[in-house]
């Protein structure tokens, strides 16, 4: 059994990117929300054992704050520009390069790209992932390198308005 939670990035601050996105910080909002839902992982025991981040800012902070609550180490973070780049291949291809050792993964990226991604894992139908969100979704694999197009099942989906 593999677990993956996928975690879009917290609401960013569009006024302070100066055009620039990919270093774009996070608002206020965005600061207050991930707290709520790291904190909601927590109560869940989850401890992930490998976690990879898009390193566009606003993605690399929720995943280092995320890692700060829930005790992963922020200097084992793995970046990997292919998550910010995009398209569900690339993450295909991410998941399925996880070493086997690693039972729980945790994935930090961007829209529509991790909408389209727990879609494709799950089979189930996600209308567009908020911001903070997570899905956890299972797969009865031995191996990553098995992750494929519904090879998992959707457990559960959670974002910050539900806990506000």
């Amino acid at each position: 059994m593999k677990t993956i939670y996928l975690v879009r990035h917290a609401k960013s601050d569009w006024k302070k990117s100066h055009g620039a996105d990919f270093d774009r910080t996070l608002n206020e909002r965005g600061m207050n929300a991930i707290p709520v839902m790291a904190d909601l992982l927590k109560e869940k025991k989850v401890s992930p054992e490998f976690v990879v981040s898009s390193p566009a800012n606003r993605a690399l902070t929720t995943a280092e704050l995320f890692c700060d609550i829930l005790d992963y180490p922020k200097e084992k973070i793995q970046k990997r520009i292919e998550i910010y780049e995009g398209g569900v291949l690339n993450l295909l291809k991410i998941v399925q390069q996880i070493t086997e050792n690693v039972s729980t993964a945790m994935l930090f990226g961007h829209n529509p790209t991790l909408t389209e991604f727990s879609r494709l894992l799950a089979g189930s139908y996600i209308e567009s992932l908020a911001t903070c969100g997570v899905v956890r979704i299972d797969m009865d694999i031995d191996s990553w390198k098995d992750a494929n197009p519904d090879s998992g099942k959707l457990i559960w989906y959670d974002y910050p308005k539900q806990h506000q």
